[in-house]
This record gives structure tokens, sequence and C-alpha cells, in this order.
């Protein structure tokens, strides 16, 4: 490994001591969602150490497939690092009273905000290394020119070789050939009222498109923060399954999105 990719994971280690993260991980192994049917799709639970894609359904609604990836770093556990270009703070930023809500402490999240998709990129391979992170978020909007088949090998192998999960966030994108282990389309749902009418909790449509174990489906989920678990919408799971975000918070208000100038 080059010298200069030496110091950077150097540089990661020390900020992940800073913030109290560093330490061993668990590697390897299926994470359980804690809803039978979509842990039976997975043949187990999500695995560690794997790369998977999050696509927002819709274009318009990227915060769905964020408040997933929020929600699998909770249910991962450990280190998260969270990378994504300048401009996207524009689009879509990331609050921290509302991580709180899903669960997800603000304190075990380092947030890397880069120039540019390529710095992305890049940063998301030097932090595939380093095996001191326990879940690495590489947040991109569109389609890179420097992503295709060969680059999300090379983080799936990264990945294997380091234990760290990858969740490679595409927020307005099509699928297309990648070596990911699993790939998700995501999509916000209305929240089911609980009693006197509160605000339900956090709810999406998730769709299991790719899984090299062979599995599929649909789900329409509720999150349940105090438990970290996905648990059906509304007790009748669909030929596949759905999923759900913060239940005390509409999605807009976990990942709040503005309109570019």
């Amino acid at each position: 490994m080059a010298p200069q990719a030496d110091d950077r994971q150097a540089r990661i280690r020390q900020l992940l001591r800073i913030s109290g993260q560093a330490g061993a991980h668990v590697r390897g192994g299926h994470v359980s969602s804690g809803h039978e049917g979509l842990d039976a799709a997975l043949g187990g639970g999500l695995g560690r150490g794997q790369l998977h894609e999050l696509f927002a359904a819709d274009r318009e609604d990227p915060a769905g497939a964020a408040g997933f990836a929020a929600m699998l770093c909770r249910r991962l556990g450990r280190a998260c690092i969270w990378l994504r270009e300048a401009r996207a703070e524009t689009r879509l930023q990331l609050f921290g009273p509302g991580l709180s809500g899903i669960g997800l402490d603000p304190q075990q999240l380092l947030l890397g905000v880069l120039p540019d998709a390529d710095a992305v990129l890049r940063a998301g391979a030097d932090v595939l290394r380093c095996p001191d992170v326990g879940v690495a978020v590489i947040e991109l909007w569109r389609n890179p020119r420097n992503l295709g088949l060969t680059a999300t090998r090379r983080f799936q192998l990264a990945a294997e070789a380091s234990g760290v999960t990858a969740l490679l966030l595409r927020l307005e994108a099509e699928p297309s050939a990648s070596a990911a282990a699993t790939r998700w389309s995501v999509r916000s749902v209305a929240s089911r009222p609980l009693e006197g009418n509160a605000p339900g909790r956090p709810a999406i449509e998730l769709d299991l498109l790719k899984h090299r174990g062979g599995g599929r489906g649909r789900w329409r989920l509720e999150w349940d923060r105090d438990t970290a678990r996905f648990h059906d919408l509304d007790g009748s799971a669909l030929p596949g399954a759905v999923v759900p975000l913060p239940a005390d918070r509409p999605v807009a208000d976990v990942f709040p999105m503005r309109k570019a100038g």
C-alpha cells in the first residue's frame, strides 16, 4: 500500500480514537434485521464485511434511502464513517436530533465532506481498508465516471479483507452492473399512527433487487428505534417486504431536504 494511503488510514484511526470509537469489531457473519422474512431472504441477515448498494426508488425522496442507511448503521453497530460531497448539503442534510430519533448516536458517526464524487470514492477506498471502522456509508449522487464494475469489485474485496461493512448510497442513479452483495431500492411510506393519533414509527418500502444468495422480496416495514429492529408496518407481509423510518418524526425531519439554488 502506498505511504500516502498509510498516512490517510493512520489519520482515520486517530479520528476514531479521538471520538472514542477505536477498537476491534465483530468480523464476518450476518446481522439480523429483527424481521424473520427479511432475514430469511438474506440467508440469516445482512452480511458483514460486504458491499451493499442502497438506491432511492424516487429521486424526489432521497431521505428514505438515507434513513435506511442510518438504520443499518445502528443495527450493525460500532463506528460509522459517512462520506459525502460538499454540495450534498444543499440537497439532503443530516440532522443530529433526527439521527438520534432513529437510535443512531451522532457521537458514533464521523462525517467526511469531500469536494466531489471522485474524492468520495478515493476516501471510501481508504476507509474500507481500515479494520477499526465498523460501517462506511459512501454517499453518491448520480453516476460518477469512475464508479463501475471494477471499482465496486475493489470495494467488495477491501470490505471482505478488513471486515468493514460498506453501504454504497446512490440517491440519483439507476442500478447497473456492480460487485455488490445486495442491492436495495428504498421508498418512504406513511407511518402507522400510534395511540392517540401520535406520530408513528419511521416507515419505508424496501425492495431487495439483488442478492448473491438468490433471495428477493419486497417488504413494508417500520423501524423500532428502542430495539433497533424492523417489523411489518401493517401486519401483512407482501410477497417480499417494506421498511419504516423514525417513530416520532417524519422522514423529512430526520434528513431535511433543500433544493439547490
